[in-house]
């Protein structure tokens, strides 16, 4: 299909910049230009904070049983549509087909959740410890309009999950969405506004990212942040929050530790392992990336993960039968490149891949590396991409204290058939979500977020929709 421009949608209707500025969208498999995005600039971003203002004393009003069937319809028309915005997707971002279409699929899931989960913001009623006349509540009331802004690795799934609490608590908010990736999540947005979304409850723009987020933050009528993104722009924007007494939800960068126990079964972790590694080309948040295996099992443990990253299909994502796609943009394959030629020269082993593949687009071979030094950048930095670093260790305090040295902690894994070392990796490993003995399986019903310099709060589970939430007390005498 024929890739779309994308306008900004400002209480409730499609229109051009003010200024009519645009931006270039690149396809990362040829490296060409695509289409156009709107750039919004300060008259735009007025217009939508004054819609989003409105929009939020609709929405506020609204009972939960009235929105919840507006979610829901969204929800079903994201599943009506999700071919043709898994199209859209793949050409802007890459990834193969199959993987958009599950992104678009998941989408609906995540809305169809918290659509329900709105039904059950409840407040609570106290006893008094004195008069019987005292009616002591704890009242919950959504906080207000949402400034969001999201990234390019999934343009769908990372506004969903801000969009769906806040609407389930009964928020507004204004998406600023990422600039190389703006089709897909303007299909979210019409999703909604078909569904019979109140204008203004809900906007989307683009833009300069530094200049919007510097203007949103400190405006009065935004009154809560989320953020998906780097830790090192997370802590900035979690900052210039606090100037103002925002609330802030942040899930930022990650660096996974996956631990291959003594006893683990190899076929199974190759297998859960290797998807979770090279899904999206690596660009994912909870993707695992330092993996640290028993020195009895590492040899076997080696061959068989290479031979598994030699044996993927990497092209197009449009193509019949891609496994994985091309990186985002060339900054991301300048990153692999650097990261692979420092571990090499601390004397790591490539195993499989290492390369570049062709000079049009943004493809790299999926990568591993075996003895990787601690000191290399690729243990210390997040490589996001496909790239898999190896490490041995020889007892599981050793790898616990490996997985727990960095300042990052969104997600871990671990492969073993201990209950008892199952035990103490749930209790001592310093993630936020941990999988053992499974691949990545984020539910719209679990918290999705993490630890230390990973972020803070929620973006799954009631613990997403009370972020959105003010708790309140309330006292009345009855006389």
């Amino acid at each position: 299909m024929n890739y779309p421009d994308t306008q900004l949608f400002i209480d409730g209707t499609w229109q051009d910049a003010a200024d009519g500025r645009t931006l270039a969208v690149i396809d990362p498999s040829t490296g060409l230009e695509i289409g156009r995005v709107a750039h919004a600039g300060r008259a735009d971003l007025d217009r939508a904070l004054v819609a989003a203002r409105k929009g939020f004393e609709t929405w506020r009003d609204m009972t939960a049983a009235e929105r919840s069937k507006i979610m829901r319809q969204a929800a079903a028309l994201m599943r009506q549509r999700a071919g043709d915005i898994a199209a859209v997707l793949t050409q802007e971002q890459g990834k193969p087909l199959a993987e958009a279409k599950v992104e678009a699929m998941a989408a609906a899931d995540i809305i169809e959740w918290f659509a329900e989960e709105g039904f059950r913001t409840y407040g609570r009623i106290v006893p008094s410890r004195g008069s019987l006349s005292l009616r002591q509540m704890v009242l919950k009331d959504p906080v207000g309009p949402v400034a969001a802004f999201t990234p390019w690795n999934f343009p769908i799934n990372q506004v969903v999950r801000k969009l769906a609490p806040a609407l389930a608590a009964g928020c507004s908010m204004l998406v600023k969405a990422a600039e190389e990736t703006p089709a897909a999540p303007a299909c979210l947005v019409r999703a909604f506004a078909d569904a019979g979304l109140p204008p203004g409850v809900l906007g989307l723009v683009y833009g300069n990212p530094a200049e919007i987020s510097e203007y949103l933050i400190p405006h009065p009528v935004i009154r809560k942040i989320t953020f998906t993104g780097s830790t090192p722009v997370g802590k900035q924007l979690a900052a210039l929050a606090g100037l103002h007494m925002k609330r802030v939800t942040m899930e930022l960068g990650g660096h996974a530790p996956v631990i291959v126990a003594q006893d683990a079964d190899i076929a199974l972790a190759v297998k859960a392992i290797a998807g979770a590694k090279f899904r999206n080309a690596g660009q994912v948040c909870i993707s695992p990336t330092r993996f640290l295996v028993h020195e009895s099992i590492k040899a076997d443990f080696e061959v068989a993960l290479a031979r598994q990253a030699q044996s993927l299909k990497v092209g197009s994502g449009s193509a019949e039968g891609t496994q994985m796609g091309p990186l985002a943009n060339p900054r991301r394959v300048t990153a692999m490149a650097e990261l692979t030629r420092d571990a090499l020269a601390r004397g790591a082993r490539l195993l499989a891949g290492g390369e570049r593949i062709g000079e049009a687009g943004n493809f790299w071979q999926p990568t591993v590396l075996a003895d990787v030094p601690r000191e290399a950048r690729v243990f210390n930095e997040e490589p996001f991409g496909p790239l898999a670093a190896i490490q041995g260790f020889n007892t599981l305090d050793e790898a616990i204290a490996e997985a727990n040295r960095l300042p990052f902690g969104l997600a871990g894994y671990a492969f073993t058939r201990s209950l008892k070392d199952a035990d103490l990796l749930s209790r001592r490993l310093e993630v936020g979500m941990l999988w053992i003995n499974t691949p990545a399986m984020p539910s719209a019903e679990m918290p999705f977020g993490g630890l230390k310099d990973s972020g803070f709060g929620s973006e799954g589970g009631p613990e997403a929709v009370e972020a959105y939430l003010n708790t309140r007390a309330v006292a009345v005498m009855n006389v």
